[in-house]
């Protein structure tokens, strides 16, 4: 049986969220969060029951139409028609993982009680967590605000009835599970459906994972870059503490830091060198991977937030009043998005320059790593192909929330782009991926020419393990065979 974890009246973290998303758990709400939610629930009972006037989302319209009131026998059907009518979504579907880390912070989010649903919404929710039955979600059709309303629309139709999950692995429409007795529907009441569609659970979950990514990333980065440095035969003296100590900048300290704690003992410290400084791809590594990495715990704070913040409207504020703000406009996360794709992208452009400095000929290597140049071309073109990543990305990084539409005939006219920013941060990083697997691969083939030297137990143990998976070929072969072997290796060993 799997683990149960019980969700508390307490802010979660990045990394207990991380730990429930990827050990597959199971969740519970807290005792005291099922009487929050029920409470929440009962206030806006009471307040519609003595409350004649319009309050929006409730028994109003939506967005430029939030002046026309409905009446109260059709208030359920309003509900139903919200989520029907925005699930528009298109494009390819997000997986079943991301769809998962979608799901589970929306629990999160409406578990507070501020989002006035009944408990019955909650638990049907978690239930389809804990049943592997997960809602098919399109990535395309979000704008940021008011919240994400197409993606969590496709998240929200299976509490009607309608539109497909995953079900035993395989997408399946709702309705069959419903018709098989699967599925016992909770049907939506005033504000539910509101409650569903808007907030910023899937710009939150794209950049929940591209951050989750980042930080393998920077980890690998720093140990590529130490057996790039063993391949070039670089100078350590840039990894001084005292030296990085007085730039006062925490990511690069803990880079320098970092790197050598992965050379300790390396016979690099000592070895004979024929230059005074090196190309700031290794020299300035520091700087460079540092500066990532205070992106990256930037918009881990900006996560720790959001995973506990109530993003709705209009919400619950102190079991009296039902207000109507702009807590689903997702701007937060659309700067954070943008700013980790830049952070992400600079890791794979001072990769991608190391790769060039140790296939170009110099430091007693040879070109393009090959010991017969014109016959065989060797690595030339696996630095054009990160070349052309790190070039695509530069255009990716180039920033979503700078941008806004104006929709719904100017009721929601500055949105934030967030979901945008998400999908290109995520691809930013599976490109930074390629790339630092291009540089393990040019490294350890560089590495293998310096017959003479020796690694420190750490390194040399890692390419061991990685030349086992994939074995030196002398002559010219097919680099692109080995990306995807490389990229599995260097996720699972570079911890």
């Amino acid at each position: 049986m799997k683990s149960i974890y019980v969700i508390e009246d307490k802010d979660l973290g990045f990394e207990a969220l991380i730990h429930i998303w990827q050990n597959e758990p199971k969740i519970a709400l807290s005792n005291a969060l099922i009487e929050k939610v029920t409470l929440g629930r009962k206030h806006l009972e009471q307040i519609l029951a003595k409350n004649e006037q319009a309050i929006y989302g409730i028994n109003t319209g939506f967005g430029s139409l939030c002046n026309t009131v409905i009446p109260e026998k059709q208030l359920d059907l309003l509900q139903i028609n919200l989520i029907r009518s925005h699930a528009c979504g298109s494009s390819k579907l997000r997986s079943i993982n991301s769809s998962r880390l979608i799901l589970l912070l929306k629990i999160i989010s409406l578990s507070k009680g501020n989002s006035c649903v009944r408990i019955e919404i909650v638990q049907f929710l978690i239930w389809l967590y804990n049943e592997n039955i997960i809602p098919c979600i399109p990535e395309m059709g979000s704008l940021g605000a008011s919240g994400d309303l197409a993606p969590l629309a496709h998240m929200s139709l299976p509490i009607i009835g309608e539109g497909e999950v995953w079900y035993q692995g395989v997408i399946t429409p709702t309705f069959e599970l419903v018709l098989n007795h699967v599925i016992i529907l909770p049907g939506l009441k005033a504000k539910e459906g509101l409650a569903l569609l808007n907030g910023t659970q899937y710009s939150l979950s794209l950049l929940l994972e591209s951050c989750f990514k980042a930080k393998m990333i920077y980890r690998q980065s720093n140990l590529i870059a130490a057996l790039s440095m063993e391949a070039f035969n670089a100078s350590t003296d840039f990894l001084n503490p005292e030296l990085n100590q007085i730039r006062r900048q925490l990511g690069q300290i803990e880079t320098a830091k970092s790197i050598s704690e992965i050379l300790k003992g390396s016979e690099l410290y000592t070895r004979t060198r024929s230059t005074v400084q090196d190309p700031y791809s290794f020299r300035c590594i520091p700087q460079v991977h540092g500066a990532s990495l205070d992106v990256i715990l930037y918009c881990i704070d900006i996560i720790n937030r959001e995973i506990n913040s109530v993003t709705d409207n209009p919400v619950l504020i102190e079991d009296r009043l039902i207000l109507s703000g702009g807590n689903f406009h997702a701007q937060p996360l659309g700067f954070a998005s943008d700013f980790l794709g830049i952070a992400l992208a600079e890791l794979g452009n001072i990769s991608e320059r190391r790769i060039y400095q140790l296939i170009s000929g110099s430091r007693d290597l040879p070109e393009f790593l090959t010991n017969n140049p014109g016959l065989n071309s060797g690595y030339m073109i696996v630095q054009y192909a990160a070349a052309g990543y790190v070039s695509i990305n530069k255009q990716f990084a180039s920033p979503s929330s700078v941008d806004s539409i104006v929709t719904s005939k100017g009721q929601e006219d500055h949105v934030s782009m967030a979901a945008n920013a998400g999908l290109k941060c995520e691809m930013i990083a599976k490109n930074v991926q390629f790339v630092m697997a291009m540089e393990w691969m040019t490294a350890v083939r560089a590495w293998s020419f310096r017959t003479d030297w020796k690694l420190n137990t750490l390194l040399n143990d890692k390419v061991l393990q990685y030349l086992e998976q994939v074995p030196l070929i002398e002559d010219d072969h097919i680099p692109s065979l080995q990306y995807d072997t490389t990229i599995e290796f260097l996720e699972n060993k570079c911890i």
